[in-house]
């Protein structure tokens, strides 16, 4: 079975807190170490688990290579973890890239005709393909064989080249960008939920367990609830938190050095980071609680408008923080509750501490 390391071509330096994905380097054989292998181990998304155990079972029963998968939702809840565990449980070879790095035609082409029978292929941030990739996929998935020109000018010819029958597992934060034709070839589609408290505490559990970390259960609980409901973060918390255990703690996260390092982090206790408080204090401050556009409040803040989208605003709407409104952006009640902001009493639109 192949693993290859993807790349991240987006990765750029800018200010952003601790635990932004666009600036955090993975830590390559512990975050490989807490991913689980199988159906199983994987915790939370139970309707998706539930579904794919049946279809995983099916494909393995016929003897075929399970139908094209479809995995939607924001950055850090398991995306490419259960595509690793479809090829796990199939017990096929397993090939992983992503959408930006396939840049030319004959890099689609180079992986597709080194694929053996039911390989998973996995493709990160599908949304991006290029034009000319996609048209080859679409082949490639509906009839498993692959277009290629030979020649130039009058001289030139297409010939089909057969592949063997594969499995490829599309995955994306932003649905909306991917194109019909696209979509309507996967077979499969699962719609990814930020995870439930429940689930959180026990992912957290399970990773003190695997990185033979000391933990009270008050401590699993706080870092639970700060976490996003979204298991990348809570294992990259528990890491920070087991670094503030070993030096102040005696090696015990307890409940007190998980409420320090938060504090040290600038992690509330909802899980929002300094960036995402400094959002919602622009939208009301400046903009007298929206509603403000996508591009103007991503350059208030110094993001851009598909990290603003993709990272910050599907936590701080699902927290009832943010509105997203025909109009642009908008703070809720509940924004200057946490934030301890009010509504001025002479009528204008500015808002005080």
């Amino acid at each position: 079975m192949e693993h290859k390391k993807k790349g991240d071509p987006k990765n750029q330096a800018h200010p952003v807190s601790l635990l932004h994905p666009e600036t955090v380097l993975e830590e390559d054989s512990t975050e490989g170490s807490l991913r689980p292998r199988y159906l199983r181990e994987f915790i939370g998304q139970k309707n998706i688990k539930d579904n794919l155990s049946v279809f995983i079972t099916a494909a393995r029963q016929r003897k075929e290579s399970l139908d094209h998968l479809f995995l939607i939702g924001p950055p850090g809840l398991g995306k490419t973890t259960l595509a690793q565990i479809v090829a796990n449980e199939l017990q096929v070879d397993f090939k992983v890239t992503s959408a930006p790095a396939l840049d030319k035609p004959k890099d689609l082409a180079g992986i597709l005709t080194t694929v053996t029978e039911g390989t998973v292929f996995f493709i990160d941030e599908i949304h991006r393909l290029k034009p000319t990739i996609e048209e080859m996929l679409y082949i490639a998935m509906e009839d498993y064989e692959l277009d290629w020109v030979i020649g130039q000018g009058p001289s030139a010819r297409t010939i089909r080249i057969p592949i063997p029958r594969f499995t490829l597992v599309g995955a994306t934060t932003r649905a909306g960008m991917v194109s019909s034709p696209l979509i309507s070839r996967f077979g499969i589609t699962c719609r990814f939920s930020f995870y439930e408290q429940a689930d959180m505490e026990a992912i957290v559990r399970r990773s003190a367990d695997i990185l033979q970390v000391p933990i009270e259960e008050g401590a699993i609980r706080l870092i639970a609830a700060s976490s996003r409901g979204t298991p990348r973060v809570a294992n990259r918390l528990l890491r920070r938190m087991r670094d503030f255990a070993q030096v102040f703690g005696g090696g015990t996260v307890s409940k007190e050095v998980v409420a320090e390092g938060l504090v040290r982090l600038e992690i509330d206790e909802l899980g929002l980071e300094r960036y995402d408080r400094e959002i919602l204090r622009i939208i009301i401050e400046r903009y007298g609680g929206g509603p403000v556009g996508a591009e103007t409040l991503a350059i208030s803040v110094g993001e851009s408008v598909e990290t603003l989208e993709d990272y910050y605003e599907p936590y701080l709407i699902q927290a009832g923080l943010l509105q997203r409104t025909p109009r642009g952006r908008m703070a809720t009640p509940f924004a200057y509750q946490h934030l301890k902001l009010e509504p001025q009493t002479n009528g204008n639109r500015g808002f005080l501490f």
